[in-house]
């Protein structure tokens, strides 16, 4: 019998300020503002027969605390990379930080607000 194929998802939160220095004068966006940031790093694969799962959770945890603790309470703005920090763009940047050390990463989300987000699933081959 074949390992089970799954997708395991571990939540992230951070409070960040920003603003989208490349959008039209007089957008919103463009004044510096808040968010209430929610991720998700979502991996895929065959479930460990031994161990009876994909990743521990605890190694998700472990991967992802420090990207958020460079994010959590600072003007994204200023982070090097995000100079112009969309949610794809943030995104983006999260799978670089982590693909190194995830190959099973499969799906990074942003949600900027409860009805606004983003998937990310990787440069395209």
């Amino acid at each position: 019998m074949a390992p089970d194929f799954i997708e395991l998802v571990k939540d992230f939160r951070f409070e960040a300020a920003h603003y989208l220095p490349n959008v039209p004068e007089g957008h919103k966006c463009r004044r510096m503002h808040g968010h209430s940031f929610r991720g998700e790093i979502a991996v895929r694969g065959r479930v460990d027969p031994t161990t009876g799962w994909l990743v521990d959770f605890a190694d998700l945890k472990r991967m992802v605390d420090p990207i958020v603790s460079r994010l959590d309470h600072y003007v994204l703005n200023e982070v090097e990379g995000l100079e112009n920090p969309t949610s794809e763009r943030i995104a983006v940047w999260i799978w670089e930080q982590l693909i190194g050390n995830l190959t099973q990463l499969h799906r990074i989300t942003i949600e900027e607000t409860c009805s606004s987000r983003c998937h990310y699933f990787g440069p395209e081959a």
